[in-house]
């Protein structure tokens, strides 16, 4: 059975909106629609997605799913996001706002919703290169919890890792479209964060766990660290066991090495929340070529290098 992959820039992985669980749930779909029909959605055409294929997808009604359906699309027709982008041609950080889409309306004869991405997010679910997330749709079919849904695209960005930066309370909140709501931090992690986490650590390939960060006793920030469920990680390690050659030390490196390392790690999607804002690919690469001689860094770069297949005889 072809596997059912949702794929995103990490800019749009990591920026900063309110949808709810349906209004997600049809950028799912759509989003897979679009990769299917690339010539399509490069054109700005229309996306079909059927009360069917949602009702399927997601084990409702078929009429519950299309009544669902039809409310979400005057939520999507209004919402709108925040995401920051690296300027190619200058190494700039551009910070930008967009709508999800240009045009969107139903069929009630077809049982069907029609839509067409904005022109900002065309590049961000098709043209992709190095950095981006991809996950199989069903990793988020049970969650029903609008932030369970954010937080795990936000935390498996760093599936080699299996940790997370430090994420301050304010970005978190703003990554997961809360403005007014539950300001208090004993709400916000009652309702919001507990709740998406044991619906992550229920429904998803991983178990996550966060870890508060305090200035005094004000809790600032999060850092998140996740492990992949034995069987997932049954199926994800079969290949590699069998053929995934010996990785390369970077204590073995040749200075020849690091540096072409150093260019393939800083293109890297897991790595992309690791470079500083306004850096571009070439000094992020510099910086990485540094890091890989100081010995307290190889064990953060080491799983990288191991998932690239890198081999003493690369040089």
């Amino acid at each position: 059975m072809q596997k059912q992959l949702v794929t995103k820039d990490n800019s749009l992985i990591g920026a900063s909106y309110s949808l709810g669980v349906v209004e997600q749930r049809l950028i799912f779909l759509a989003i897979i629609e679009a990769r299917e029909q690339k010539t399509l959605i490069e054109a700005g055409g229309l996306l079909r997605i059927y009360a069917q294929s949602y009702a399927k997808q997601f084990d409702v009604e078929k009429h519950t799913s299309y009544e669902a359906m039809k409310r979400a699309v005057e939520g999507l027709y209004e919402a709108g996001f925040a995401y920051s982008k690296l300027d190619e041609r200058t190494g700039k950080v551009g910070h930008y706002k967009s709508r999800w889409v240009d045009k969107i309306g139903y069929i009630d004869d077809l049982g069907c919703v029609e839509l067409v991405f904005a022109s900002d997010v065309i590049p961000l679910i098709t043209r992709l290169e190095a950095r981006y997330t991809e996950y199989e749709l069903k990793q988020v079919v049970g969650l029903q919890s609008e932030y369970a849904i954010r937080l795990y695209e936000l935390v498996i960005q760093w599936r080699s890792v299996r940790k997370t930066n430090l994420i301050s309370l304010s970005e978190l909140r703003e990554k997961l479209g809360l403005v007014d709501e539950y300001k208090r931090i004993e709400a916000f992690k009652r309702r919001v964060l507990d709740l998406a986490v044991k619906q992550i650590n229920e429904h998803t390939d991983i178990t996550v766990e966060y870890e508060q960060h305090k200035q005094g006793r004000v809790i600032t920030g999060f850092t998140f660290k996740f492990r992949i469920k034995t069987q997932a990680k049954k199926l994800l390690g079969k290949k590699r066991d069998s053929d995934m050659p010996d990785m390369l030390t970077p204590l073995e490196m040749t200075d020849k090495q690091k540096g072409v390392f150093a260019a393939k790690l800083s293109k890297m999607s897991e790595l992309a929340n690791y470079a500083k804002q306004g850096e571009d690919y070439k000094a992020f690469a510099e910086r990485i070529e540094t890091e890989l001689l100081d010995e307290s860094k190889h064990s953060f770069y080491a799983p990288y290098l191991d998932k690239l297949g890198f081999r003493a005889s690369a040089s």
